[in-house]
C-alpha cells in the first residue's frame, strides 16, 4: 500500500520568514504568467533595471576561465582575498592578512556559515528592526535566538542605544549592524556607531557590520566602515560584487576579519571547516574582484547629481513629499526607500493588505514593513532603481490606491462584519 502520509517540513523552519520572495512575489509571477506586467520594487536587482556589471569585470573573468575549472582554496582564490585585504588596509584596518579573508557564494551565504560556526542552541544575537530579514532567519535556523533592538522612525531609524544595552542578557553572543541600511536607506553617524562598537567590546560581542552598501551614499553622506573603530573585540565586515557593482548573478561575496582575532582562533578554524564541506564558492565570478575593488568606482557617478540612482532617489523624494498619505525618513544611502504611511490619514492601515491590494489592482509589487521584522504594520519598502520616470509613474499609482483603500473598512472591521 502506498504511503500517502504528508511529508512534514523540518521543525527549524519554524519562525522563519524571507517575504520579500514569499506570497506576494509567488502571485506576482502567477499574475506575470497570465500576461500582466509587474512594476516590481520588492528586491535590490540592479540587472532587472538595466544596470550592467562594468564591462572590466566580465573581461577579468573571460581571461581567467582556463583557470577556474578546478576547485580553489575553501577560502577563495588568493587575488580576490589579497584585493579585500588591501581595500580594508587602505580603510585603516590593522592586522588583516588574507587569512582572515573568506569568498562565498555572496553575502547570504557567509551570513549563514559565520552563525553556523558560533551559535549554540539558546544563544542569542542582536539585530536590527527593521533588518534584512536573511540576518533574523539565519540566526533562527542555526539554533540561536535573534533579539531584535529597535531602530524606531521617530529616531530616524537609528538605533535605540539604551534599549539596546537593555536587551543584552550571559547569553549574547554577536551584534549586527546594516549600514548603509536596508530597508531604511539611513547611514550611521560616527558618534552612533562609536557607541555600538563600546557596547560590543564592553560585553565581548562579535560584531557582524553588513557593509554592502558601503559606497553607495548621496548628498555628501559618508559611510563609516566599522572595522577601523573596533580593538577590543572580533569584527566581521561583509561586503561583494551585487551592488555597487552590479553583480548579483555572480553571486560573490566575502567577510574579513578584523579587531581580535588571535583570541577567535577556534572559532575562525570552525569556520574553515564549514568552507571546506561546500568545496569552494564561485571561482569564475572571483576573478572579477581584484579587478573591481582595484578599478575605476563607477558607483560614484551613478549616486552623484546627475547619475540615474540619485534622481529615481530624488523623484521617489519629491512623490512622497506631494503625497497626501505618505511620510519618509529621507534616505542616505543603499537602494531603497522605508516608506510609512500616515495614520490619521488612514487610521486601519494593514501593510500585508495594502501590497496585495497594490499589486492586484495596480501590479505593482512593493514589501510590506512588517516582512523586515518591525513591531508596527504602517510601512512598505521599495527599491530606488527604475528610471526616475518610472518611480513618479509608480507612486502616481500607489496614491490612487492609497486613495481606494483610505475609502474601505480596516481588517477588523470587514471581520466584525
Amino acid at each position: 500500500m502506498t504511503n500517502k502520509a504528508r511529508i512534514k517540513p523540518s521543525d527549524s523552519l519554524q519562525g522563519v520568514r524571507y517575504e520579500i520572495r514569499g506570497r506576494l512575489a509567488r502571485r506576482a509571477h502567477e499574475m506575470q504568467r497570465r500576461g500582466h506586467e509587474i512594476i516590481s520594487l520588492n528586491i535590490g536587482n540592479p540587472g532587472l533595471f538595466g544596470f550592467r556589471t562594468p564591462e572590466t569585470m566580465r573581461l577579468a573573468m573571460i581571461e581567467n576561465l582556463h583557470a577556474s575549472e578546478g576547485y580553489c582554496h575553501q577560502k577563495g582564490i588568493f587575488p580576490a582575498r589579497e584585493a579585500v585585504v588591501m581595500q580594508q588596509q587602505a580603510r585603516g584596518v590593522a592586522g588583516v592578512t588574507a587569512e582572515h579573508v573568506f569568498m562565498g557564494n555572496g553575502v547570504s551565504e557567509l551570513i549563514d556559515l559565520t552563525l553556523r560556526a558560533l551559535l549554540d542552541p539558546g544563544d542569542e544575537v542582536l539585530v536590527p528592526s527593521p533588518d534584512y530579514p536573511l540576518w533574523t532567519a539565519s540566526v533562527t535556523l542555526n539554533g540561536g535566538r535573534a533579539v531584535h533592538y529597535p531602530c524606531p522612525p521617530e529616531n530616524g531609524f537609528l538605533p535605540d542605544l539604551e534599549a539596546m544595552a537593555a536587551l543584552l542578557t550571559p547569553r549574547s553572543r554577536a551584534l549586527v549592524l546594516i549600514n548603509p541600511n536596508n530597508p531604511t536607506g539611513i547611514v550611521y553617524p560616527r558618534e552612533t556607531l562609536q557607541a555600538i562598537v563600546r557596547l560590543a567590546e564592553k560585553h565581548g560581542l562579535i560584531i557582524f557590520s553588513d557593509e554592502i552598501y558601503d559606497q553607495m551614499t548621496y548628498d555628501g553622506v559618508e559611510s563609516i566602515p566599522v572595522a577601523p573603530l573596533v580593538r577590543d573585540t572580533l569584527c566581521a565586515t561583509f561586503s561583494g560584487l551585487s551592488k555597487i557593482y552590479r553583480a548579483c548573478g555572480y553571486r560573490v561575496g566575502w567577510v574579513s576579519f578584523s579587531g581580535q582575532v588571535e583570541p577567535a582562533q577556534a572559532y575562525l578554524e570552525a569556520l574553515d571547516l564549514l568552507a571546506s564541506l561546500r568545496l569552494c564558492s564561485n571561482v569564475p565570478a572571483q576573478w572579477a574582484v581584484q579587478t573591481a575593488l582595484g578599478g575605476f568606482q563607477s558607483i560614484r557617478e551613478i549616486v552623484a547629481p546627475g547619475g540615474r540612482l540619485h534622481e529615481s532617489r530624488q523623484a521617489l523624494i519629491d512623490s512622497v513629499a506631494a503625497s497626501r498619505y505618505l511620510r519618509m525618513v529621507k534616505p542616505q544611502g543603499a537602494m531603497y526607500a522605508f516608506i510609512g504611511v500616515d495614520r490619521n490619514a488612514i487610521p486601519h492601515f494593514d501593510d500585508q493588505d495594502f501590497a496585495l491590494e497594490l499589486l492586484e489592482q495596480k501590479q505593482v509589487l512593493v514589501a510590506p514593513g512588517t516582512s523586515f521584522n518591525t513591531s508596527y504594520n504602517d510601512h512598505f519598502r521599495v527599491t530606488t532603481l527604475p528610471d526616475a520616470a518610472t518611480l513618479r509613474a509608480v507612486f502616481q499609482r500607489i496614491e490612487e490606491a492609497l486613495e481606494s483603500y483610505a475609502g474601505k473598512p480596516g481588517r477588523a472591521e470587514r471581520i466584525a462584519s
